[in-house]
């Protein structure tokens, strides 16, 4: 009998680091448990607890950083906790001893944690931290700038299941189909032969033979790695994700891109303008379609296996096929929802409303550090640029008629310009950080 593969004993990033707020706890779901990232004042690393408070199970998440003590205080009635998750304070103690005799049975469940390669890992067992300390990180070694590579991240909250994430990001031969004019295009699709290097419990590693020499490599649970060369120039990009399972029908992709050339492009380019403009549409090209497609498996695998219920004739195909067999062999197709009192079934009806499906603001811009305050500027832009606008034809309005040609002619066409820029950012730019409608037949 194959080893049960145990999706708890390992370590998943579950955010940038640069993504996180350290002046307030941050709530985050991973494997079905609601945990909550906190930075304590005097650390320079944050902590993740289980977001409950021992004493009335109120959402940690809710808290804040007592401004004194620098511990994470529960709003519902302020009991505190340090960066172990000991209990240092009751507000409601009669004396001290009931906090010092009860420090074992206050306490939060902590959860190991670590920086590296600008991510926040977290390990989600917190009964084997002498595991985690022995257990290495899934890095990437295109994540080096020792190597001299520069990167990129981003991450998403997505609408469908962790094993459909997996797989959807193992086949690259769906790409000049769903991202169309994003990345790739129709006319451009070619055969994709995929070879198997090796295949084991712990990793899958195939390699691509087209145009350019690429190797993708799955690092169970979460790593999914591109490494695509150009020529004998040494020149590399990489497309490095970890696919996060989150709940029954949810999952989060976390995202670094990569590459070791056109380095100063980098700093010119804005994080927030990358993510609006490609990160977010080649997932929102996924998503419509990625819903229905798990849905309509789910209910053929009630009376039969994916073997079946997939057509997979073709060697593009063969990275789905061994990732699916992964699945079958160690994990028994399922994810252990069960263990966290989840039920699947929670997550079989679609949800048609596509503002909702396609929510980029609850699933990316809220998260996203650079998007949120990008979104904050352009509105205050806005408000500045309405209000320009109304001043000078305002002004242009009180002029003596000597002046009114010769200054107010100008401020009424700056005015008009300013609101034209208004438009721009209400209109067109605004909506990018919330919905855009995503059909492939118009595209």
């Amino acid at each position: 009998m194959q080893p049960e593969f145990n999706f708890f004993q390992h370590w998943y990033p579950v955010s940038p680091v640069e993504d996180i707020d350290p002046q307030r706890p941050t709530p985050i779901t991973l494997l079905g448990l609601r945990l909550v990232i906190w930075k304590p004042k005097s650390s320079e690393t944050y902590r993740v607890f289980l977001d409950q408070c021992p004493h009335r199970l109120a959402p940690l998440s809710e808290g804040r950083v007592d401004d004194k003590t620098g511990n994470l205080m529960c709003s519902y009635h302020g009991w505190q906790f340090d960066a172990q998750g000991v209990c240092t304070h009751i507000p409601q103690a009669e004396n001290p001893e009931i906090v010092t005799k009860n420090q074992d049975s206050f306490c939060v469940t902590t959860l190991p944690v670590r920086q590296a390669n600008d991510l926040l890992w977290v390990w989600p067992d917190a009964k084997s931290a002498e595991l985690a300390d022995q257990t290495p990180l899934p890095l990437s070694p295109q994540i080096d700038a020792s190597k001299g590579f520069v990167w990129s991240s981003f991450v998403r909250d997505l609408a469908y299941d962790w094993q459909t994430l997996v797989e959807n990001v193992a086949d690259p031969s769906h790409v000049p189909f769903s991202h169309h004019g994003v990345q790739g295009r129709r006319e451009q699709a070619k055969p994709i032969p995929i070879d198997i290097v090796q295949s084991t419990p712990e990793l899958i590693e195939v390699n691509v033979s087209r145009n350019l020499k690429s190797t993708i490599i799955f690092e169970p649970p979460c790593r999914l790695e591109y490494a695509i060369s150009f020529g004998d120039a040494g020149k590399q990009i990489g497309l490095i994700t970890y696919c996060i399972p989150v709940s029954p029908g949810k999952s989060r992709i976390v995202a670094q891109f990569s590459r070791n050339f056109a380095k100063e492009l980098h700093r010119f380019t804005p994080r927030w303008w990358d993510h609006i403009n490609n990160r977010n549409p080649v997932l929102d090209g996924d998503m419509v379609l990625l819903l229905q497609q798990e849905q309509i498996l789910q209910q053929r695998q009630a009376t039969e296996s994916w073997k079946t219920a997939y057509q997979m004739p073709t060697s593009a195909d063969r990275l789905v096929i061994e990732f699916r067999r992964w699945f079958d062999r160690y994990c028994q197709g399922k994810l252990p929802w069960q263990e966290v009192g989840l039920n699947i079934a929670e997550s079989s009806t679609i949800n048609p409303d596509r503002t909702v499906v396609l929510d980029r603001y609850k699933q990316h811009t809220q998260h996203c550090s650079s998007c949120r305050n990008a979104l904050k500027n352009i509105e205050r832009s806005q408000i500045i640029l309405l209000a320009y606008f109304a001043i000078t034809v305002a002004a242009a309005a009180i002029l003596p008629d000597s002046l009114r040609l010769k200054l107010g002619l100008p401020l009424v066409i700056s005015g008009v310009l300013g609101l034209a820029a208004y438009a721009w950012l209400k209109f067109w730019l605004t909506p990018k950080f919330y919905f855009v409608d995503y059909v492939h037949s118009e595209r």
